[in-house]
């Protein structure tokens, strides 16, 4: 995140360029229910191959019949299934024709030849349309998804790639031609992606199960993982998305089904996308390129005054800011590394635990986010002062919700190039929303008292929606 020039200049502007926009039709009007996620009751159960249940049995190039081909071979039969079932009820007259090659490789042995490539060394999975096949790497690839997240994050990969063969067996019916830009191609590959996840959650899969908290969290931090560097700009050819935008696709497919998934186009790409390339202005700003020191005045002030102009038309008056430390509240339990006390209208920082989650990780290594998580913690409890002021209890059961949202909407505001405040987003800030939203203690979707909204997907989801439609929808929505 960075500075934007104002009256008094601080340093240069980090613009994020475009703006936040709709790209969703009306909420319905039903308010979501805080215990469930997309209609589906929050569980904890167990997430990957169900027990007792035979394999699969596909026929597979270049296999050695061990356990990660096997977890593919089940995969790929289940989300094959899927999509017959699907296709001709989503797209009226389409039939899914079965992909016609699989192969298996591993990236530490001899290559073969797939598509027009070797694969010698190479840890990948992909759909080739030029001869309809599916191919995936055993040796790397697999077992790190496997290990790192859990077997789901290897039906996710997978059902991606299957996401491509709909796509192109579907062609016009899902915006896809011959020049079609390579986000939207993938863009689509994660909604589809988490349509076939909403079938297995709702235990509709033969081989495999997933909950709806802690399985489904694995399945969005696996999308994390597999996003594109910060900086990155969707116009190249290959790119995915930023975790920001991936999740996003893969919420539109599980929350609104597959006819969701088509409606991805260019003209959607360029209203919605947040994927952008580093500019000549996103300075070095002491935490790396787009990173600015959370503890520094000039920064805690351009923060402070971005969101007094988020919410200068609610009325309310604004609470101050102590950085002194957290102490005990009257009226609600503290939490770390902000907090908001109601009683006393104020937001207390512990500054070197900010900082901690301010400072993005060095690479190989454990550590914080990046500044606009800890710019985001502040702006959630901002937002509970303002929830206060507003007449909405800060610790029922959509208080979670509603503060995730309301700092979307704040986040969505610096993302406009006319935005007042002099803070802007740069490449990845999103991406570390994302990162705090999927921790099991998430502040930024949590009540006054600490207590985080149980689902990572439901907290993205909610920020997404303030982020792409503005703090009367959070109103309008995450009220009881």
């Amino acid at each position: 995140m960075g500075i934007g020039r104002m009256a008094a200049a601080l340093t240069t502007v980090v613009v994020l360029a475009g703006c936040s926009s709709v790209v969703e039709g009306a909420p319905k009007g039903e308010r979501p229910d805080p215990t469930k996620v997309a209609g589906l009751a929050i569980t904890n159960g167990p997430s990957g191959a169900k027990r007792g249940v035979p394999g699969a049995d596909l026929s597979v190039e270049n296999g050695d019949g061990g356990e990660m081909d096997q977890l593919a071979i089940n995969t790929l039969a289940d989300v094959q299934e899927f999509w017959k079932e699907e296709l001709p009820r989503s797209f009226a007259g389409k039939n899914f024709e079965p992909v016609k090659r699989f192969i298996s490789y591993d990236s530490n042995g001899k290559g073969v030849e797939v598509c027009k490539l070797n694969t010698a060394g190479i840890a990948n999975a992909f759909y080739c349309a030029l001869d309809d096949s599916i191919t995936w790497d055993r040796g790397e690839l697999l077992p790190m998804l496997k290990d790192s997240f859990g077997p789901m994050a290897v039906v996710t990969v997978l059902a991606h790639e299957m996401g491509h063969a709909v796509q192109y067996k579907l062609g016009a019916a899902s915006n896809i031609g011959p020049n079609t830009q390579s986000i939207v191609k993938e863009q689509q590959a994660d909604c589809y992606t988490g349509v076939f996840m909403r079938w297995i959650a709702e235990n509709r899969s033969k081989h495999f199960e997933l909950s709806t908290g802690e399985g489904l969290n694995q399945v969005l931090q696996t999308m994390f993982f597999i996003r594109d560097s910060a900086g990155t700009s969707f116009e190249k050819q290959g790119a995915h998305g930023s975790a920001f935008d991936r999740v996003s696709a893969f919420q539109f497919g599980f929350v609104r089904g597959a006819a969701r998934c088509a409606e991805i186009n260019e003209a959607e790409i360029d209203r919605r996308i947040t994927e952008r390339p580093f500019s000549l202005q996103d300075t070095d700003q002491g935490q790396g390129r787009g990173n600015a020191r959370i503890d520094q005045d000039k920064y805690l002030k351009a923060l402070e005054e971005s969101l007094r102009d988020a919410y200068r038309s609610s009325g309310a008056a604004f609470p101050s800011i102590d950085k002194a430390g957290i102490r005990s509240c009257a009226d609600a339990q503290t939490t770390s590394p902000a907090s908001y006390c109601p009683a006393t209208n104020q937001i207390q920082l512990d500054l070197p635990s900010l900082l901690k989650v301010g400072t993005p990780p060095k690479r190989g290594q454990k550590g914080g986010i990046g500044d606009f998580a800890a710019f985001a913690l502040v702006a959630s409890r901002f937002s509970l002062s303002i929830q206060s002021a507003t007449g909405f209890k800060l610790d029922d059961d959509a208080a979670g919700q509603r503060t995730a949202c309301l700092t979307g909407a704040w986040a969505g505001l610096t993302n406009r190039p006319d935005a007042p405040a002099g803070l802007r987003l740069s490449p990845g800030d999103l991406d570390e929303a994302v990162a705090e939203l999927l921790a099991d203690d998430s502040l930024i979707a949590a009540d006054v008292n600490g207590k985080a909204v149980p689902s990572g997907f439901a907290r993205v989801e909610a920020f997404a929606d303030g982020f792409f439609r503005g703090s009367s929808l959070c109103v309008r929505k995450y009220s009881v």
